[in-house]
């Protein structure tokens, strides 16, 4: 079952979107990639700033409730501004996207961050 949804054809259509040409064939893919790549990076380095707090070697000087209320805020607007720019370059190329086992793993572990988010999330909001 998997296997036939991943070579649907409906992801041909998706290819063949207006919007996908469009962003596939501008100057709007490269723009969108770079967007993805500065929203990658705040993301992974406000996760990292949490993350040396819960071990005590950085921002020790900010309660982690403070410091979580001060960052997540930006975590989940680069994980946003990632997502929708991400799906913007995947639909110029979906069906050969959903097929690469390395894609595939991409999204299984965005969808294991996305829930590790929502956990922090939840446990910083209770401290």
């Amino acid at each position: 079952m998997l296997e036939e949804l991943l070579k649907a054809p409906f992801w041909i259509d998706i290819e063949n979107w207006p919007l996908s040409w469009e962003i596939g064939g501008t100057s709007w893919f490269p723009f969108l990639e770079s967007i993805h790549v500065i929203a990658a990076a705040l993301l992974v380095g406000a996760i990292a700033t949490i993350d040396l707090r819960l071990l005590g070697v950085g921002a020790v000087r900010y309660p982690l409730s403070t410091l979580g209320r001060e960052i997540l805020p930006w975590v989940w607007g680069a994980f946003m501004i990632a997502t929708i720019t991400g799906l913007g370059m995947f639909i110029t190329r979906a069906a050969s996207h959903v097929v690469n086992p390395a894609f595939q793993w991409k999204i299984f572990l965005l969808a294991l961050a996305g829930i590790n988010m929502l956990h922090l999330h939840r446990s910083l909001s209770t401290l």
